[in-house]
């Protein structure tokens, strides 16, 4: 059992929290863990579902958001299957108007579609945002290239990893290898020559992995930053505020707009409906004087 001090520190948690979300049956809940960027260990993982089948749980939920939600949990084992967890390395989740669970894929690490690594920017973004307190709820997430498997240009903040292609045409062969490629058909040819759309171009860099004689060079991997993103019964994709090619400024920027939301946003209505209340247009101004490089600022 818990002492009596640890039961005061989760039962605060567990307030401050929406890690803990009430179920149809007032007299069960469900917990969700946290887990940012869905990463877990094996040994994690065995040992939740030994504290689960010890708390009487038969099944495990594993959410859009990358985490793990135990459902049907009696609202008087809640402190105890917290500490349990809290042992593992497993600590509460969000929900509520905070910055709920940082998602993110996996990057240069595995897809070999990545623009960027994933994993150092992850761990800085959950440690320094996770679980604020927020007049909204705020979601993070990361997608190391266009292609949003985390979706998170539908997110309240969102960071897509960017390459912007570099044709050298006195050396191109005109195989057509770049153009087959592209899903955006933003290469053409023009009077027997490729030649780039860059309104069409998504700067997924597909075409400069493709080239099968290394020709099209590319940028150094740029993070676009995108605000006001929503999912649910409207969806709608966040507005562009800055492209940068630095982590450390892409990690400074969200912080940025992490306090823009929690001084100006207000409860009640999502971020998506009140930007332009909040000045967002000012406010991109202020990031892109700050932070603005020649090539990757984007236009107010």
């Amino acid at each position: 059992m818990p002492s009596k001090s640890e039961m005061i520190r989760i039962n605060e948690r567990i307030e401050r929290s929406g890690g803990v979300i009430n179920e149809r049956d007032p007299n069960f809940s469900t917990v969700r863990l946290r887990l940012p960027g869905g990463s877990i260990t094996p040994e994690q993982i065995s040992a939740i579902g030994r504290i689960s089948r010890r708390f009487g749980i038969s099944s495990l939920h594993i959410t859009t958001r990358q985490t793990i939600e135990i459902a049907h949990v009696e609202k008087g084992k809640i402190p105890s299957l917290i500490l349990a967890m809290e042992k593992i390395g497993i600590g509460l989740g969000a929900e509520h108007e905070e910055v709920v669970n940082i998602t993110t894929c996996p990057g240069t690490e595995r897809c070999r579609l990545a623009n960027i690594a994933t994993g150092e920017i992850l761990g800085k973004l959950d440690r320094i945002h996770f679980g604020k307190g927020m007049p909204i709820r705020v979601r993070i997430a990361v997608s190391a290239c266009p292609n949003g498997c985390t979706s998170e240009r539908l997110s309240e903040i969102g960071i897509t990893g960017l390459r912007v292609p570099i044709r050298n045409e006195g050396k191109c062969t005109g195989c057509g290898t770049c153009a087959h490629t592209c899903k955006e058909t933003a290469i053409i040819t023009v009077n027997g020559r490729f030649t780039l759309d860059k309104n069409k171009c998504m700067e997924c860099g597909m075409c400069i992995d493709s080239c099968p004689f290394h020709i099209i060079q590319g940028t150094i991997p740029h993070y676009l930053i995108t605000v006001g993103g929503r999912r649910g019964r409207h969806p709608q994709l966040g507005r562009e505020l800055i492209r940068v090619s630095s982590e450390d400024a892409a990690v400074e920027i969200v912080s940025r707009v992490v306090d823009w939301i929690y001084r100006y946003a207000y409860s009640g209505k999502i971020l998506t409906d009140q930007m332009d209340a909040m000045d967002f247009s000012g406010f991109q101004t202020r990031i892109i004087r700050e932070f603005g490089e020649d090539g990757t600022e984007s236009p107010a």
